[in-house]
């Protein structure tokens, strides 16, 4: 079709759209945010007599590149230690993309403007198609990988794992609460915008140099679609900002946005990338380095600044503290080391760091030996069946204390000196950071800043993964999460990457050990108590240490 040609077509989709006059309107999906003077146009035109042809011609790529996979027995090639770490990644991201797809009616709804809703309308048939061939990709795994357990059950295990609850909670925050924030600015502009570049770029090219170029066809072709979103969250941006009343909610909005993207995306594709590569050539960026090149320079400097020329307060602070965390304080490392800890509670492997691991580590992030790789060097002594508790309850031995939960993005309190702890709607919460401690006791509720806000929702629900199994003897957490092999006794999760069933830990591994929850335990303490384990807590302990000579034997 000629440009000609799809923009009358455009216009004359506008035709159809119509309010009726013989009943009252309702709002469906509500928002605290006004759209009386708005008029925006949708920039890219799409129509669906042009937009199908397309996404056929990317799907055969896609699907033409599975069918090579499997006869080119790509999965003999691709390293363990990557694949293992997309159980979890391919278990959470089909589930935000669905998300988004649920969340375009929540902003057509709240935005009076036809041309827009078109876009919107289009972008929800692609958030279906990423979710359904990045499931695809998942079941291709499943059956071609050496070790299937834990892609079988995915889609149970990433609700209820101490992990996958984080991404739970960062797709439902595309789909609840104030219809604008939730739909365009935590999704579009903040998500899509900013963090599908480490998602959907960045990731996929670790993903060849492990011998996996399957993920990189599929991720790919989703990233192509982006470009259709950003558009649609930066004419509704800009619509909002053409009255005065919503910019104090913006401004609020991405603060929320921002950090909560940060501290959830960065967390876990930081770890990905950093702990699932055995690529460790000098010259591949790091996190870091592709942080700040997709992230601060493409996202920030050249899309989020320029907003300032509208008037608009972006987070400067917010962003550069993003940086802080990612290399200053280790955010990755620190989020690397809990997964590592928990391994007994999860659905996929996880491989040690070894020597070359180390110096590439300390070449990338200078200092981060003395900080982390004694710790890693502990891990892979307590991976051994020599009659030891797993890791994590193993005291002293593994120097290591078990965190404090954030109520907000779910991520745990790694940072211990930033913790924040507040009596919040009746009980003791714990946070990561100031900044989520004011999303949940200040961004999230009925009034912000003497205005009310009634449409914003608020973070409730069974957020401590941990609260839920107080108690528990550890066997029967595993039970309940079903995360044992076909034998009814192997963990389905191991500390190495070795399938030896000699070698693999069973569930008399746990039998006996009783899970405790960090919340529950300091809301059971008095005030003395509690200020005395915190500022503890945010001390820290000494550098990681190496196991006793007992538990290495």
């Amino acid at each position: 079709m000629s440009r000609a040609s799809i923009t009358k077509s455009h216009q004359k989709i506008q035709e159809l759209a119509w309010e009726p006059t013989f009943v009252s309107p309702v709002e469906k999906f509500a928002t605290d945010y006004t759209f009386e003077k708005a008029q925006k146009k949708d920039p890219l035109k799409q129509i669906l007599r042009s937009y199908f042809p397309m996404e056929e011609e990317k799907d055969n790529r896609v699907f033409g590149a599975m069918d090579g996979a499997i006869r080119g027995n790509m999965f003999r090639q691709v390293q363990e230690r990557w694949m293992e770490w997309q159980k979890l990644f391919l278990s959470i991201i089909p589930f935000p993309e669905i998300s988004a797809a649920r969340a375009m009616p929540l902003v057509i709804n709240a935005v009076p403007n036809p041309e827009v809703h078109n876009g919107l309308a289009i972008q929800m048939i692609d958030e279906v198609r990423h979710s359904t061939i990045q499931m695809n990709l998942k079941r291709l795994y499943m059956n071609h990988y050496i070790d299937p357990a834990g892609f079988d059950n995915t889609l149970k295990a990433f609700q209820n794992n101490y992990a996958g609850t984080i991404g739970r909670q960062f797709g439902e925050g595309f789909i609840t609460g104030d219809a604008v924030t939730a739909a365009n600015v935590y999704l579009t502009i903040v998500a899509e915008t900013a963090f599908t570049n480490v998602l959907f770029v960045a990731m996929p090219a670790e993903a060849a140099a492990n011998g996996d170029y399957l993920l990189p066809t599929v991720f790919h072709s989703v990233q192509s679609d982006e470009s259709r979103h950003i558009s649609n969250g930066y004419s509704i941006i800009l619509m909002a900002l053409s009255d005065e009343r919503n910019r104090q909610l913006l401004e609020r909005d991405l603060r929320y946005a921002w950090w909560n993207n940060h501290a959830v995306v960065d967390a876990a594709i930081g770890t990905f990338i950093e702990y699932g590569t055995k690529d460790r050539r000098k010259d591949r960026e790091s996190y870091a380095e592709m942080w700040r090149r997709w992230i601060y320079d493409d996202y920030y400097r050249s899309y989020l600044v320029p907003l300032e020329k509208y008037g608009l307060v972006i987070p400067h602070d917010l962003v550069e503290e993003a940086w802080n965390r990612i290399w200053n304080k280790g955010y990755v490392h620190e989020v690397a080391q809990f997964f590592a800890t928990g391994w007994a509670a999860n659905y996929w492997r996880i491989d040690g760091m070894d020597d070359t691991d180390f110096e590439w580590f300390e070449h990338k992030y200078p200092g981060w030996y003395d900080k982390y790789g004694k710790w890693w060097e502990t891990y892979s002594a307590l991976s051994k069946r020599n009659g030891h508790k797993p890791i994590m309850f193993e005291g002293d031995a593994a120097n290591y204390e078990y965190p404090h939960r954030c109520w907000t993005c779910m991520v745990p309190c790694l940072i211990r000196e930033d913790t924040v702890v507040d009596e919040v709607d009746g009980q003791v919460r714990t946070y990561c950071s100031e900044t989520c401690h004011w999303t949940d006791a200040v961004a999230f509720r009925p009034e912000y800043e003497g205005r009310p806000t009634p449409a914003m929702g608020r973070l409730t629900g069974k957020r401590e993964w941990e609260s839920l199994y107080h108690g528990w003897d550890y066997a029967d957490v595993i039970r309940d999460l079903g995360y044992l092999r076909d034998d009814g006794k192997t963990l389905t999760p191991q500390p190495h990457l070795n399938l030896d069933p000699k070698e693999m830990w069973t569930i008399d591994s746990v039998e006996g050990i009783t899970m405790q929850s960090p919340n529950v335990l300091l809301n059971a303490m008095s005030p003395e108590e509690r200020e005395a384990h915190i500022a503890k807590y945010k001390r820290g302990g000494p550098a990681g240490r190496p196991a006793p000579a007992e538990a290495v034997a």
